[in-house]
């Protein structure tokens, strides 16, 4: 068991500096390439925090570790709005625009939806097994595409001033930081995946609810630190803005790409989580008419910190 914590946390570590490293890398050869800040932020920045998720998913995916690659995606999803939501609006209140609560935040809910229609073929079309094949991951990499267009032109229509600070290296450190950062993400991944499927074998509990506890919530690090610092600075547009792009991101891309080169087998037990992820969404956006009105408040953000923590309470409790 103590080796099997060794390579969770070890690969934890690995996977969320090798993000740091390949952000810092690449974002640096893109400014020396003379790219915009705006098209730097909305792919090298949105794909290297998301990293994380990526590689444990895709590698789970690849060795077989299927609930774990999904568990994964459908757990950070739910951190990123009960908890990482929750502890930043504890922090400071998150102002919400109006573009988010009519677009991205039903956006958000379309692809937990979409999500869940598709992997569940036994349900729906009374299949012999469910599982997101190619041909589901070539559509959600469809969505996906959609929303980065909407993103790029959302983007060029805003009249924000603020501007993406990127730091500018010698093009050999941006390499070499490229390179060491693909090299600790895919190490760091698989010594990730590793110790969780040893963790799971050792405590004799599914590797869904290792994926959607401690895994979730460890590739969550980077959006969790990224929104509660945002918060402490008042910044609701990050605080709300990484969550959102995030949730996107996980599903669209992560699994739309992870199904499409190895089509993902559904563990029909999941659909409790994907119900809970729908049904975040919906409060999310809910809170979006109560209270004060386009606004998450502290007493929402602890209401949905405490459904976080009941939910993991559940998890726990229901693989004993």
């Amino acid at each position: 068991m103590l080796i099997a914590l060794l390579l969770l946390f070890g690969g934890l570590v690995l996977t969320i500096y090798g993000a740091n490293w390949l952000v810092d890398g690449a974002s640096s050869l893109a400014k020396k390439m003379k790219i915009s800040n705006l098209v730097i932020g909305l792919t090298v920045v949105a794909l290297g925090t998301s990293m994380p998720e990526f590689v444990v998913s895709f590698i789970s995916s690849l060795n077989g570790n299927t609930d774990i690659a999904i568990g994964n995606v459908v757990g950070s999803n739910i951190v990123n709005i009960l908890l990482i939501l929750g502890v930043s609006a504890m922090v400071y209140p998150i102002t919400v625009q109006h573009s988010t609560v009519w677009k991205e935040i039903p956006f958000t809910l379309l692809a937990a939806v979409v999500l869940f229609f598709m992997a569940n073929d036994f349900l729906i079309d009374g299949a012999s097994a469910s599982f997101l094949s190619r041909i589901d991951g070539l559509i959600l990499l469809c969505f996906f595409l959609i929303f980065i267009y909407y993103s790029f032109e959302t983007s060029k229509n805003s009249t924000e001033t603020e501007q993406l600070v990127v730091k500018i290296f010698p093009v050999w450190k941006s390499l070499f930081l490229l390179a060491i950062g693909i090299v600790a993400l895919v190490g760091g991944g698989k010594l990730l995946v590793a110790g969780a499927v040893d963790i799971a074998r050792e405590l004799g509990i599914s590797e869904a609810v290792i994926g959607l506890t401690i895994v979730a919530v460890g590739t969550s690090v980077p959006e969790l630190a990224t929104s509660v610092v945002a918060a402490i600075k008042k910044n609701s547009d990050i605080a709300m803005g990484n969550v959102v792009g995030s949730n996107i991101f996980n599903i669209f891309f992560i699994l739309g790409t992870s199904a499409t080169i190895s089509p993902l087998p559904f563990n029909l037990s999941m659909n409790t989580d994907l119900v809970i992820c729908i049904a975040a969404s919906l409060i999310l956006f809910g809170f979006m008419f109560t209270g004060q009105k386009s606004k998450i408040t502290r007493l929402e953000g602890a209401l949905f910190t405490l459904a976080y923590i009941g939910y993991t309470i559940y998890l726990v409790v229901a693989s004993v």
